[in-house]
């Protein structure tokens, strides 16, 4: 069946026990990783053949976002799913016309967004659903339901109701990004009874992570841009500010990109989403408003042009990156300050908790951290990473330089925190350490400490990040909220005697252009392990000419390019070169309908280029 409509031969992890609980009736909550086929789960069930009364009906699908759930029943009709949408976009006629095919019977898939089911409002719609019979309830971006999650939404916790509106459905709860707290407080919301837990590795192994601290920003985004020419990418940024700089900045440069933000008005979003998703332009700049949703599957890099607030953030919006499975980047221009902007803003809205505070300090330790990223995402999210080398991100790539004086650096760096009394935070520090007679230094005779400009050759980014790299490796600590002050640990007074050793590396110090190509190793395009067999035995002009008929026929049906086929799709069509149907069928993503629909015109692409080329075809 799976073979058949969606075109797949084996399924990813997890996804086979998700799905045997879903037919069974059992509940579970599902937390695997963006691009790890949770939509598969919850769709493919419903096209079995239905068991006992009580698991008869159509599975219901709550989506928090109605340009996802409108992308998912596209992709759903056009590889021959019966399904449909309900939401405040359809017309009176067409609301008409949903309901009398639910009477009817007709649909196996039914979304919906979580405020058509919840409270009092909800009570005529979940009426009409009981008539019609629900055999299960998918809940997708569970992690809005729980306070502790890091986008909880009012109206999902409402969503505790259904148990008792359809107490013979079994209800599945699917999110990327949960904690085991979230998790619990997910099933405990849900009243879910004795659910299964399935969580899958957070690790994605073809992203490539690296972490810059943020000093030129120009130059540094112009160098990532540089590795993507022509490919999908998101910049998020902070500020509606600075959205719109750089949105500009990137158009001055001659890329297309345009901004996302809450403060344009919702056509003008809505208008610069569909752009992106139709792949009329490249790049989209924009807040952390932009993204829960976003199904397009070839985005190739994902910048932070400013920390995130949590890991969890971090995850989730790099998460992005990679949909299809294929090598990404993922890279993080950070700075002391975003941390200080983020708790202004949150205090300011009075969601400046201590919870909230912490879940900053972990965001700022990945920054600074000098290990494997890829283990510690992993491990931040309690799961153990065995892995020696990652060899995806620019720690395990030797990206980082390591300074021969460390322990002379950090013993400077520490004697200036014990002159001040553990009294200051970063910023402070840093200005003594560089010889800065700030006000605030003079006002406090700090300029007349013996560590004063002892550190005065150092650039403030450079510094900055061997203090932080100080705290994440236990010598300093971070104390008191919301505007922390740097003070020793035991590890550090040890180390301020010599009596342990440390290792700093200067993070990022810019690269000549002739080792950068070396490294991409072909043109500008980053390469990493995962990217090179990605396209192993591809021919990229016949990827390219397959692209643009998929653009086309997109275009002609008015729908998402990555609803025809994926990019890893059209990549194993332009390795294999199948040249009827029946070898179509074979090719990773390809069902029976759209062989059926859609094969004759990338037949006809493959057997033009293999003439012109004399390149033989069904090549594998």
């Amino acid at each position: 069946m799976i073979r058949q409509y969606w075109g797949y031969d084996e399924f990813r992890p997890l996804q086979r026990r998700a799905m045997a609980n879903v037919v069974a009736g059992r509940d579970s909550v599902v937390v695997l990783p963006t691009g790890g086929g949770k939509s598969l789960i919850f769709q493919a069930p419903a096209l079995l053949p239905e068991g006992p009364r009580e698991q008869q009906g159509l599975a219901v699908v709550i989506s928090p976002l109605i340009s996802l759930m409108k992308d998912q029943v596209d992709g759903l009709l056009a590889s021959g799913v019966p399904a449909a949408y309900f939401n405040s976009t359809l017309t009176v006629q067409q609301r008409r016309a949903v309901r009398a095919e639910l009477e009817a019977g007709t649909y196996r898939l039914l979304y919906v967004a979580p405020e058509r089911l919840a409270g009092a409002p909800g009570q005529e719609f979940r009426q009409l659903l009981r008539r019609s019979g629900v055999r299960y309830i998918a809940i997708d971006e569970a992690h809005c339901i729980s306070q502790w999650g890091h986008d909880f939404r009012p109206d999902y916790r409402l969503l505790g109701e259904l148990r008792d509106a359809f107490p013979r459905a079994a209800m599945h709860a699917f999110t990327a990004t949960a904690s085991q707290r979230v998790r619990q407080d997910i099933a405990e919301q849900l009243h879910l009874r004795q659910p299964e837990m399935l969580v899958g590795s957070f690790d994605r192994p073809n992203l490539t992570y690296r972490v810059f601290y943020r000093s030129s920003f120009q130059q540094q985004l112009r160098r990532v841009l540089e590795r993507h020419q022509g490919e999908a990418g998101i910049i998020y940024c902070i500020s509606r500010k600075e959205v719109e700089r750089v949105a500009a900045r990137l158009v001055g440069w001659g890329y297309s990109a345009l901004p996302y933000h809450a403060g344009l008005d919702g056509e003008t979003r809505h208008r610069n989403q569909e752009e992106f998703l139709n792949e009329r332009v490249d790049v989209v700049v924009a807040t952390v408003a932009f993204g829960m949703g976003i199904d397009r599957s070839n985005v190739r890099f994902v910048v932070h042009a400013g920390s995130p607030r949590s890991v969890e953030h971090y995850q989730q919006e790099s998460g992005r990156a990679g949909r299809d499975g294929l090598a990404a980047e993922c890279v993080l221009f950070y700075s002391a300050g975003d941390f200080m902007t983020w708790r202004r803003l949150m205090e300011g809205e009075g969601q400046l908790s201590d919870s909230a505070n912490h879940l900053l300090n972990q965001m700022q330790n990945y920054a600074a951290a000098t290990r494997c990223r890829h283990k510690a995402l992993v491990e931040y999210f309690d799961q153990p990473y065995e892995a020696d080398s990652c060899a995806a991100c620019d720690w395990c790539l030797g990206e980082l330089e390591r300074i021969e004086d460390s322990l002379v650096v950090a013993r400077k760096i520490l004697s200036c925190v014990y002159r001040v009394r553990q009294r200051f935070g970063v910023g402070h520090v840093v200005d003594v350490l560089r010889g800065r007679a700030t006000a605030k230094v003079r006002a406090r005779s700090h300029d007349e400490l013996s560590t004063f400009g002892l550190l005065e050759n150092l650039p403030v980014a450079e510094l900055r990040g061997y203090v932080e790299q100080l705290v994440d490796q236990g010598f300093l600590e971070q104390v008191g909220a919301p505007y922390p002050t740097l003070s020793g640990t035991e590890s550090g007074l040890r180390l301020l005697k010599a009596e342990e050793d440390c290792l700093l590396f200067r993070q990022h110090r810019p690269e000549p252009a002739q080792r950068q190509r070396r490294r991409a190793g072909e043109g500008s395009r980053a390469t990493t392990t995962s990217e090179g067999e990605s396209w192993q035995g591809v021919d990229r002009g016949l990827f390219d000419k397959l692209r643009e008929a998929r653009l086309e026929l997109a275009r002609e049906r008015e729908v998402p390019p990555y609803l025809i086929f994926h990019d890893s799709t059209l990549r194993d069509m332009a390795r294999r070169r199948p040249s009827s149907e029946t070898s179509m069928l074979g090719i990773y993503g390809v069902g029976d309908k759209k062989a059926k629909n859609f094969g004759p015109i990338f037949l006809s692409v493959i057997r033009d280029y293999c003439q012109s080329h004399l390149l033989r075809t069904d090549a594998y």
